[in-house]
């Protein structure tokens, strides 16, 4: 995967995430120290746009980062990596929205992007209700990016144009619903927008920003902002996944050598079958790290040709993506599996690991049986819906 990474991503920071672990759990949220972070911030400001004062990395650069942050925090791997991809969503509105949005930053934006909501096409934009879920980040957010089914007239239900609205983040009412066994540090609450007018220039059409010709990337010369989205935002997010499953590896490996099995009378590491366990893991996910980036170079060959970026390939880097997080959360449960009772305790790292990527695993982008559907339906040429996220 040709990418140098971010090097503000130390060990140093991983190990105050790590620390800091049980205290996002406990709050429900990021703690306030993570936030406030340089290194934090610098991250966050890994896509920003040049112009605006931003690192303007190439997209693969955000990949590794958040991988090495889930070997300390999954849910703040998560919820850093949204942040940041967020800051690259905004680059695809128009450049008034830019503007305006990017002038006070840090841009801290949840964005539940299922179109739950309803806008209705007014004089200079659209009303907004309705209900989103899973807005992870939203306890810090300042802005908002929802997803909406635009009605050209109101109470029509047809003819309806998934749109993404972006919105401040007192437009909205956050309800404390996240109370969850697991990604608990991710403080994905529901919020509630009630008729809230937003502007035009303040909006952007799905299927422009699925396919990577969305307005706001002509404004940047970069080929970071012509990535397609569902690619983008499924590999993101993959990596708390991935990450997590590494960082299992290794605790399983730390574990051998103190663990000893007193009905057996020997250490867990003299027992041939603990290896094997340890060896499977560690092909699994080198193979995991090959399919990434093979996924990664292929969308990036093709974005430097200038042209758009096929459904197909869309479609198989979601799966892939879908797959990365479903072995990671079996190498993980192997593992947790042949390291006994006394790694469930609550002050034992595996069983958050465990926790959490049961839950990154129902993300809607990683449903696996309909992942590896789209794969397969697109590349014989076979017609899937219209709202499909591919």
């Amino acid at each position: 995967m040709r990418t140098s990474g971010a090097g503000v991503i130390t060990s140093a920071y991983v190990d105050l995430l790590s620390e800091r672990a049980a205290e996002a759990e406990r709050l429900r949220r990021l703690p306030a120290a993570t936030l406030a972070d340089p290194a934090t911030a610098e991250f966050i400001e890994l896509l920003v746009p040049a112009r605006y004062g931003g690192q303007q990395a190439p997209f693969p650069e955000i990949l590794a980062p958040v991988r090495r942050m889930a070997h300390g925090c999954a849910s703040s791997a998560w919820t850093i990596g949204f942040y940041a991809l967020h800051n690259w969503m905004l680059a695809l509105f128009s450049e008034q929205a830019q503007e305006e949005a990017f002038a006070s930053r840090p841009f801290l934006a949840p964005a539940p992007l299922a179109p739950t909501g309803i806008g209705v096409a007014c004089e200079g934009g659209i009303r907004v209700s309705g209900r989103w879920s899973w807005a992870t980040g939203v306890m810090d957010g300042n802005w908002i990016i929802v997803g909406a089914l635009l009605q050209r007239v109101a109470d029509d239900p047809t003819g309806v144009t998934p749109v993404l609205a972006l919105l401040p983040i007192a437009d909205v009412c956050i309800e404390d619903v996240w109370h969850t066994d697991g990604m608990r540090g991710t403080g994905s609450n529901d919020v509630v927008i009630d008729d809230v007018f937003v502007p035009a220039h303040r909006l952007v059409s799905v299927a422009d920003i699925y396919t990577g010709t969305a307005p706001g990337a002509a404004v940047h010369a970069a080929d970071t902002y012509r990535w397609p989205m569902v690619p983008a935002l499924a590999l993101l997010a993959a990596m708390p996944a991935l990450g997590s499953a590494e960082r299992a590896a290794d605790i399983y490996r730390e574990r051998l050598s103190q663990r000893f099995l007193a009905y057996e009378g020997v250490m867990q590491k003299d027992k041939p079958v603990a290896s094997v366990h340890l060896g499977q893991a560690g092909v699994r996910l080198r193979a995991l790290r090959g399919l990434l980036a093979d996924t990664v170079d292929e969308i990036e060959d093709l974005i430097a040709t200038g042209d758009p970026v096929p459904r197909t390939v869309r479609a198989q880097a979601r799966l892939a993506a879908a797959h990365i997080v479903h072995q990671s959360r079996a190498v993980i449960a192997d593992l947790a599996g042949a390291s006994g009772a006394s790694a469930h305790f609550l002050n034992q790292p595996l069983q958050r690991i465990k926790r959490d990527v049961d839950v990154i695993a129902g993300h809607v982008a990683f449903d696996y049986d309909t992942s590896r559907e789209l794969a397969g339906a697109l590349t014989i040429g076979m017609t899937i819906p219209r709202t499909a996220m591919v």
